[in-house]
């Protein structure tokens, strides 16, 4: 990391709270890029990015901000929210168009409790790459959706999940987290595993359990990515609560 910008993460679960000091510009931006898409990769409830201690050097950093917070709207689904910018970052975040996707609070406690508010429920599980992963996985899609009342998703979500959880098992081989989040307007769906090989739409696996591979997840997800994480990979699908 540039020694001209720290970044200290505080887990204070279920909230991350990053603390920025020194000097943003379009060099150190590629630092705080990092620590909060790794921090993203942790799937915490919210994050909240403290610019208290920022000297924002160049106005056009403060982009690194818009750009993880449309990361996170896809996966993991997490809020994020600003505090405590200078002033002069503060009127450049209102004014800029690119930057009014992210939330703004005047200080860390008004953040935490914006992002707290805003936490999508989730479910999460670990699945190990044997037969019955499937299985297991549209059993946590019926449980999800009847949770939170979303009947019409049962259907296209098993068979998208199941899909994911089936690539795994046939492709990467390793343990895995399922996770389902709801942050309206859509379902997200997302698997992480430890293998670093991007998933791709190829030729479908007849033979396999699920068997329609990534091209199905692709026509029944409004939108589905493959994301680098530090151990491994996660993918992930949403689709729409209608």
């Amino acid at each position: 990391m540039s020694s001209r910008i720290t970044c200290t993460v505080h887990d204070e679960s279920p909230v991350t709270v990053v603390r920025l000091r020194g000097d943003l510009d379009v060099d150190t931006m590629r630092s705080v890029h990092t620590v909060l898409t790794r921090c993203l990769a942790t799937q915490p409830d919210a994050l909240v990015v403290d610019l208290a201690r920022v000297r924002v050097a160049d106005r056009l950093a403060l982009s690194v901000f818009a750009a993880i917070c449309r990361q996170a709207a896809d996966w993991p689904a997490v809020p994020m929210v600003l505090c405590s910018p200078p002033p002069a970052a503060a009127t450049w975040l209102a004014e800029s168009t690119t930057c009014r996707v992210v939330p703004v609070r005047p200080n860390c406690a008004a953040a935490t409790r914006m992002a707290g508010a805003e936490a999508s429920p989730r479910l999460r599980a670990r699945l190990e790459p044997v037969t019955g992963a499937c299985r297991r996985a549209r059993e946590l899609v019926g449980e999800a959706c009847g949770r939170w009342n979303l009947p019409e998703l049962v259907g296209p979500a098993s068979l998208v999940l199941s899909e994911l959880v089936g690539n795994v098992v046939r492709h990467a081989g390793t343990s895995m987290q399922v996770t389902l989040t709801l942050r309206r307007p859509y379902l997200h769906v997302a698997v992480s595993d430890g293998s670093r090989l991007a998933a791709r739409p190829g030729r479908p696996d007849l033979r396999a359990e699920g068997g329609r591979g990534l091209l199905l997840v692709r026509e029944l997800a409004q939108r589905w990515g493959s994301s680098p994480v530090p151990d491994g990979k996660v993918v992930w699908a949403i689709l729409p609560t209608g």
